[in-house]
């Protein structure tokens, strides 16, 4: 059964990094990282979070169609809202898929460090929206949102293939026979 891999957690703890290595590393997989159907809407800079709102349900749409033909996706977005959690939930129901979220976190100073080292197109219009302080409200948000049941991966102090193999160890429990 093809599954809808849900990678959530703060700017700069390695969802986008994991995703394409994940698709890189099992064909046929969909790396769907909204944040670059987000810089195809025009204004996008401008109104980052309101074209993130615009673009998730086309997102979600996206992977209902690669779901239902059997394959694979991995998104790697940031959820605090069980609502958005649940039409991620939906989206992989709808198309006979199984949905699976691994929230990934690291401690705010190692992910704000993290976002002023890497390039990543969306960084202009995160620290227009306040940076080292938005992802401190990111992670005060998550931590609201957390349940037992959510699955975590801690990223700091590991390297991104120490990280990896976690994920590919839970994807493996994970897998509907």
């Amino acid at each position: 059964m093809p599954r809808l891999i849900h990678l959530n957690g703060p700017t700069g703890v390695g969802k986008s990094t994991l995703a394409a290595r994940y698709a890189a590393d099992h064909p046929k997989t969909l790396n769907l990282d909204a944040d670059e159907i987000v810089r195809l809407v025009g204004g996008w800079q401008d109104d980052f979070g309101g074209t993130v709102k615009l673009v998730r349900p086309l997102a979600l749409t996206m992977a209902a169609t690669h779901l239902a033909s059997g394959h694979d996706v991995v998104m790697p977005q940031l959820v605090t809202d069980r609502g958005q959690r649940a039409s991620f939930a939906e989206a992989a129901a709808s198309a006979g898929a199984d949905y699976v979220e691994i929230v990934l976190l690291a401690p705010p100073e190692t992910t704000i460090d993290r976002f002023r080292r890497r390039g990543h197109h969306v960084d202009p219009a995160v620290e227009a929206l306040g940076g080292a302080t938005v992802i401190r409200r990111i992670h005060e948000h998550l931590a609201a949102y957390l349940t037992p049941d959510t699955t975590v991966v801690q990223t700091a102090g590991t390297s991104v293939d120490e990280t990896y193999e976690t994920l590919i160890a839970i994807l493996g429990e994970c897998r509907t026979p």
